[in-house]
């Protein structure tokens, strides 16, 4: 019986380990850290061994293959000795897929990816279709292939999950956009993370669907220096395309093969310039999977907005407060302030991943009135916008951050919690800092 090691007890580890379990594999899981009650409960009804605190070397390294959970880099002393050990390493993206017939839309990219796989999963199953929803969002792909039956899997796939990937092929790719992050992981070097974002093409072929932002000169640049094979659709504001989707006027138009599908912008149920680009990268995909027009049209239309993504929490003697917590990179940041027309008091801050904030100095300058650095180190923040801010302020909770912002916001300001940074400083991560802000607000 084939040996795997699971390494990492959350989401994605579980959700491996149960599915070597059901595979007939020798399966064992180590952790590090220690394992959320949730999961290791998990563990235990399947009957699965594992460790937590620690490695034990002699329980991983007789591993046939390993199983890394993304959060893990490749730096650890754990991963570089199972390296070392000519062990092979892969993800639970590229175990799950050994096992899975299904139909894949995968979709990645800087920003936007969870709002686009939302968007697709909500046209597909408004359309009837037997769907899963997993990768970086939702339940496991791997626990979901372990117990579940679905036809067609949407899968929003990281950098990270993509790093061990090897014969795992989408049928749609979707890359939104590539813009700096995560660049602590990748040795400062964006051209590994813009190749780590373009494994998602790997494998494809000419019966495959690609689909990517034409207006993302990264994207762009690295597409004509490799060879995808599968069929291309870009989506793009700038111009017209025969294939894929574009603006004219007040009104998006997809064109997939021969057919076409139009809809008034002002009809999409997300605003802002970001969320026409989702909406065209959704619409594409959702044209390849065959969903006829009107169906489009309704899904675009009645899709809720994702939780932590610019998600409008109450307003308060006419401020309005708005949760944008996934936004942990200055992309993300820059999106949500372009799309603010009221003054901003804006609430940023955490764990920087190297981090140029010269992008954002004209939208700030334009916006914001105060800045509220919540995070344990705010002096590259103080560097970037102390000249062009008037109020600056620095706090250590979300609590704190909101009593402030609610003491220097008027009527007709936003509060807008979009940090910019990571949130292991303070938080458990960008969800536990949502809920936590969204809670303060809601006791004002």
């Amino acid at each position: 019986m084939s040996r795997i090691v699971v390494l990492g007890g959350g989401e994605s580890g579980v959700g491996s380990a149960v599915l070597a379990k059901v595979k007939g594999f020798d399966v064992f899981l180590s952790d590090k850290g220690q394992i959320p009650e949730k999961y290791a409960a998990v563990l235990k009804e399947w009957d699965i061994p594992f460790e937590q605190g620690m490695h034990t070397e002699e329980l991983i390294m007789n591993a046939d293959e390993v199983i890394k959970s993304p959060g893990i880099p490749e730096t650890a002393q754990m991963v570089q000795k199972i390296i070392g050990g000519g062990i092979g390493i892969i993800s639970e993206i590229e175990f799950a897929g050994r096992y899975d017939s299904a139909k894949k839309i995968c979709i990645t990219g800087s920003n936007g990816k969870t709002t686009t796989t939302s968007l697709i999963y909500h046209l597909l199953m408004q359309a009837g279709l037997n769907v899963g929803l997993g990768g970086n969002i939702g339940k496991s792909y791997a626990y979901q292939v372990a117990t579940e039956k679905h036809d067609i899997y949407v899968l929003e796939l990281s950098s990270f999950q993509l790093d061990n990937v090897y014969d795992f092929k989408a049928d749609i790719a979707i890359i939104t956009n590539i813009t700096p992050d995560h660049l602590d992981r990748y040795g400062y070097n964006m051209e590994n993370y813009v190749k780590a974002k373009f494994r998602i093409t790997r494998n494809m072929s000419s019966d495959d669907c690609f689909i990517f932002c034409s207006d993302d000169d990264i994207t762009i640049s690295h597409l004509n220096r490799i060879v995808v094979k599968a069929s291309k659709f870009p989506f793009t504001q700038k111009e017209e395309v025969n294939q894929g989707a574009f603006v004219k006027g007040d009104r998006m138009i997809v064109r997939y093969k021969d057919n076409e599908c139009d809809m008034y912008l002002q009809e999409l149920a997300l605003g802002g310039k970001h969320n026409i680009y989702n909406s065209m990268a959704a619409a594409i995909a959702a044209k390849a999977m065959d969903i006829d027009n009107e169906a489009i049209r309704n899904g675009l239309a009645t899709f809720q907005p994702v939780e932590h993504r610019l998600e409008k929490v109450l307003s308060i003697k006419d401020v309005l407060y708005i949760n944008d917590s996934k936004a942990t990179n200055v992309d993300s940041a820059w999106y949500a302030l372009e799309c603010q027309t009221r003054p901003v008091v804006w609430i940023a801050g955490g764990t920087d991943k190297g981090n140029d904030y010269s992008t954002l100095v004209p939208l700030v300058r334009e916006k914001v009135k105060a800045l509220i650095c919540m995070g344990t180190d705010n002096v590259k923040l103080h560097d970037s916008f102390g000249e062009i801010v008037p109020e600056i302020h620095d706090v250590t909770s979300a609590q704190d951050a909101v009593n402030l912002a609610s003491r220097l916001a008027e009527k007709g300001d936003v509060v807008l919690l979009s940090p910019c940074c990571a949130s292991f400083d303070l938080f458990k991560n960008y969800e536990d800092r949502g809920r936590q802000f969204k809670e303060a607000v809601r006791k004002l």
